[in-house]
């Protein structure tokens, strides 16, 4: 089905409403109004903040590590999400229908998608790194440029294969309800077009969502283990506190995000005759248009060593960086590590960071951080 074969009953009569010739009758124009306001405001942010990210981690030689390949492969799609599907949005929504043609919104719908999809699928990556790291399951496995390098290659190939073939005639991309965004055909009855989109569901949203859930909880059972060992060295709790707060924020924002539309998408393909009011229909997908404003912030600024680079590239702060803290740190895990289990490495870790954590977060400066080893960028989470 091509997206000119989109053509849907209007409310008012029983004529056809072609979204590419006008606005939805139904809707008030303040309705388009405010989306272009909200979408112009979206974008924005996002092109702002994944830009940032990608040139401080291209000027920073010390950012360039392994892990931060993967999250500047995230910003590199959620800037582009931004740039294609934002500005497209933004025009329609200003016009209140896709008078741009059934060209851009197949353009739209699958630059949304298939960008979409490598964020999400970058986040699991992402997740699933932090456990092999912290976790072991393959024994002192270290993360190296190569590894990222196949992992940022599967999530792009993965999703470019499950988000090409709509253009290819096994489903399609059409406008929604409302006329003034593109998507995939979730509103079809044909069988074809649902083979297609349960497909789509499991492979681009369960199987990450799994991954993630999987990965983070096994994960803090590990580090609830860590704490139990330093309570018995009686230090604080308050590393893996402050780890907990961010897995939560990330998978919260992952759900908040991505679960309505998903939802949306599995009542609509399974009851493709049900009437919805367009402006309802509209909110999932902006929903999940305002994760590429959301990760940059989750995953990006809630690290301090990226934090303490950009606050230097924009000259926020001279200050010289004293090693001696974090020098002593590392000796200890090392120590540990040689003469003691995984456990009391990891704690020992923890313990001493949070006995030089005031220290190190006044003094030092994103400079120092260029002289942390591959172990201590392991251990520590982000």
């Amino acid at each position: 089905m091509s997206p000119n074969d989109s053509l849907e009953a209007s409310p008012e009569t029983s004529t056809q409403w072609n979204p590419f010739q006008s606005p939805l009758k139904s809707v008030e124009p303040w309705n388009f109004q405010l989306l272009t306001v909200l979408m112009c405001l979206i974008t924005t942010l996002s092109i702002a903040e994944n830009f940032i990210v990608i040139i401080v981690t291209f000027k920073f030689k010390q950012l360039r590590q392994p892990l931060n390949y993967i999250i500047v492969n995230l910003s590199v799609a959620d800037f582009l999400v931004s740039i294609v599907g934002g500005s497209i949005s933004i025009a329609t929504n200003s016009r209140g229908y896709f008078y741009l043609g059934p060209w851009a919104c197949v353009l739209e719908g699958f630059a949304v998608t298939f960008f979409g999809i490598v964020a999400l699928w970058s986040l699991s990556i992402l997740a699933f790194e932090r456990y092999v790291v912290i976790c072991r399951p393959l024994g002192n496995l270290r993360l190296r440029g190569k590894h990222s390098a196949i992992g940022i290659l599967f999530v792009w190939v993965f999703s470019f294969i499950w988000t090409i073939p709509p253009t290819m005639g096994w489903s399609s991309y059409t406008t929604s309800k409302i006329g003034t965004t593109c998507e995939p055909n979730w509103y079809s009855g044909e069988t074809e077009d649902h083979t297609y989109i349960i497909t789509f569901l499991m492979t681009c949203f369960v199987l990450p969502l799994m991954l993630i859930f999987v990965s983070y909880g096994k994960l803090m059972r590990k580090l609830r283990k860590v704490s139990d060992t330093q309570s018995r060295l009686g230090s604080s709790r308050k590393p893996e506190k402050e780890v907990t707060r961010m897995v939560v924020i990330m998978i919260l924002a992952f759900l908040i995000c991505w679960t309505p539309y998903a939802a949306f998408s599995i009542l609509v393909t399974a009851h493709p005759t049900i009437e919805l009011d367009p402006r309802l229909s509209a909110i999932p997908a902006f929903f999940a248009k305002t994760a590429s404003m959301y990760n940059p912030i989750i995953y990006v600024y809630m690290n301090k060593q990226f934090r303490r680079c950009l606050l230097q590239m924009f000259h926020c702060t001279d200050l010289e960086p004293k090693e001696s803290n974090i020098a002593t740190s590392e000796r200890v895990v090392l120590n540990r590590t040689n003469h003691g289990g995984e456990m009391q490495a990891i704690a020992a870790h923890i313990t001493s960071n949070s006995s030089n954590r005031k220290t190190e977060e006044e003094q030092s400066s994103c400079n120092s951080f260029a002289q942390l080893t591959i172990s201590e960028n392991k251990i520590g989470p982000m």
